[in-house]
């Protein structure tokens, strides 16, 4: 062991580094990772060891998308509710949306009013997006400069009045001024015109809503967001891309050297539209759930590296707005707690191991928000793990999710990975199904 401030040691036959999947002793002192050294290193005097035997030590995960309402709409979700079911589900950072709460993340003082409401009830460490409308290009720069990590834009109405769709001249404007200062620029791909072209009949039948989000309003989007980023130079990153179709289009503008990177959601990964029942509306979301072919293509997609990171999109909701009613009923899918377990079943199906699951979960969210000292097991990092039993299976029950309200498209489903205990800068936070009092911290951006 390196040095005498070494106070805990965890030991696993199988830790997940940056360069593969090892037995080894990681080492923490102060809260980071001091060390990843041989499985039989020597214990420091003084130091606690931790043995997980052949369960996993992951990195802890990082979710860059989380739509967490709180306040104004806290009766949705709430930070003690949302963090501390991703704290059970092996979650040790997220970043909140700046929308559905009230009010939206569009100014400093609005940051400002989220900061200290989440403040004393954050579970782990919790940074914020910006929100980029038509009325607020004058607020982005103090945003970035009081710590956002980005700006979400919607190119489609976003279900909310407070927060407004920008047309393709509000976006190049919004772009230019953030790409002015280095930022990043993260956006809800869906085109208007495809989406009231389409035909938009109400009731409980899922193909029906499912025609009424077409796949051309996602590609359209996002060749006309292409265009723009390639003109400007500007970062982009494309949210719960949920359309194949796209993938080839954002291979190609990448390899000219376009600045564009891509998330999908385990919604997308995991469920398809052939298994959704007709009236249940908690599977509803928008871009929506897409057939299983499609889902193959994007599957490929994280294979080959187009996709690069896989973040919940959880935006819940009272179970009184998930009316039967494709056409009415909320859309979004609750699944923070669910996340890890929801993906390694799909992907150890797939051929995929825990290393691709790390990349996809914690190194590459971590990536897209620079937030460099999360996302690894390595020198230098938060001491922030989820260990994992990937062999274990449970069936969800929503009686014992953490989220405000149990409504999720996971119910009844039985997935492969049970996390033991979730660790947050070297103190564990969550065990066995129990989540501990609220010790995360608020995060900014470049501290």
């Amino acid at each position: 062991m390196s040095g005498a401030d070494v106070n805990l040691v965890l030991r696993s036959t199988r830790v997940v580094t940056p360069d593969g999947t090892r037995a080894a002793a990681v080492a923490v002192a102060g809260g980071r990772i001091d060390a990843v050294l041989p499985y039989d290193a020597g214990v420091p005097a003084g130091a606690r060891l931790e043995d997980f035997g052949d369960d996993v030590l992951l990195p802890g995960l990082v979710d860059t998308h989380v739509h967490v309402n709180d306040p104004g709409r806290t009766e949705w979700e709430g930070f003690h509710t949302a963090t501390r079911a991703a704290a059970a589900g092996g979650i040790t950072t997220l970043l909140d949306m700046p929308l559905n709460s009230l009010p939206p993340t569009t100014t400093v003082d609005h940051l400002r009013t989220k900061q200290r409401v989440a403040a004393p009830k954050a579970h782990i460490d919790t940074g914020f997006w910006g929100g980029a409308i038509p009325t607020n290009v004058k607020d982005l720069r103090p945003l970035y400069e009081a710590g956002v990590f980005g700006f979400k834009c919607f190119l489609s109405p976003s279900g909310v009045d407070e927060f407004p769709e920008l047309d393709q001249e509000q976006l190049a404007r919004s772009m230019a001024e953030i790409t002015g200062f280095g930022g990043l620029l993260i956006v809800h791909a869906e085109d208007p015109h495809h989406l009231a072209a389409a035909p938009q009949r109400g009731g409980p039948a899922y193909a029906d809503f499912l025609a009424s989000r077409p796949r051309d309003a996602e590609n359209t989007a996002i060749e006309g967001l292409i265009a723009h980023a390639r003109r400007l130079n500007a970062r982009v990153h494309v949210l719960h891309l949920s359309s194949g179709d796209a993938l080839p289009m954002i291979a190609a503008a990448r390899r000219e050297g376009v600045r564009i990177t891509v998330e999908s959601c385990p919604h997308f990964l995991t469920l398809t539209a052939e298994e959704v029942p007709d009236g249940a509306t908690e599977f509803k979301c928008c871009p929506p759930i897409r057939e299983a072919a499609n889902q193959d293509a994007l599957w490929q997609g994280l294979a080959d590296g187009t996709i690069d990171c896989v973040v919940s999109d959880h935006s819940p909701c009272t179970t009184d707005l998930k009316t039967p009613d494709f056409a009415s009923a909320w859309g979004g899918i609750s699944s923070l707690q669910l996340g890890l377990p929801a993906i390694w079943t799909e992907a150890r199906r797939r051929g995929h191991s825990l290393d691709d699951v790390a990349r996809w979960m914690s190194a590459a969210p971590a990536a897209l928000a620079e937030l460099d000292r999360k996302g690894a097991i390595e020198a230098g990092r938060d001491a922030d793990f989820a260990v994992l039993a990937p062999d274990a299976t449970f069936t969800v029950d929503p009686a014992e999710l953490f989220h405000r309200n149990q409504v999720t498209a996971y119910a009844g489903k039985t997935l492969y990975g049970v996390v033991r205990s979730t660790w947050l800068r070297g103190e564990r936070i969550a065990a066995d199904g129990t989540v501990g009092a609220p010790t995360g911290r608020l995060l900014v951006r470049g501290h």
